[in-house]
């Protein structure tokens, strides 16, 4: 599987973005998918997921702010970014986890769940 982000950008504090992961390879409802980010210097961290059966889990800094959401016609996965803030300001990456029989919604926040990885796309928000 081949993930592709875009959709990011400068942006004020307080405005919109929406990311978008495309993906090619496999078949795309089998799959849950992630987002992370990595600010310089720091660790990439969870940002929102989504299961393969339209489940969502966010992390706490964005939650009521960044919507996930999928479209498995088009193979791809959203992150509506709103009311952005500069700790927002990272490298944002999507990911793509191999679909479980069971599926532990809180298991998506980890790295190490995800067997693929696309490239990161810049998110910096001024002040």
């Amino acid at each position: 599987v081949q993930l592709q982000a875009s959709g990011g950008g400068l942006v004020q504090a307080g405005g919109s973005l929406r990311l978008s992961c495309a993906t090619s390879g496999g078949t795309f409802g089998d799959y849950d998918m992630g987002w992370f980010r990595q600010a310089p210097g720091k660790e990439r961290e969870f940002v929102a997921a989504i299961s393969w059966g339209n489940g969502r889990v966010y992390t706490d800094s964005v939650r009521g702010r960044f919507t996930i959401s999928r479209d498995n016609a088009r193979r791809t996965v959203y992150l509506q970014m709103n009311s952005l803030k500069p700790e927002d300001t990272a490298a944002y990456f999507c990911a793509a986890r191999t679909r479980r029989t069971v599926v532990v919604i809180t298991l998506l926040r980890n790295r190490s769940e995800y067997d693929y990885w696309g490239q990161g796309t810049q998110v910096t928000v001024s002040s």
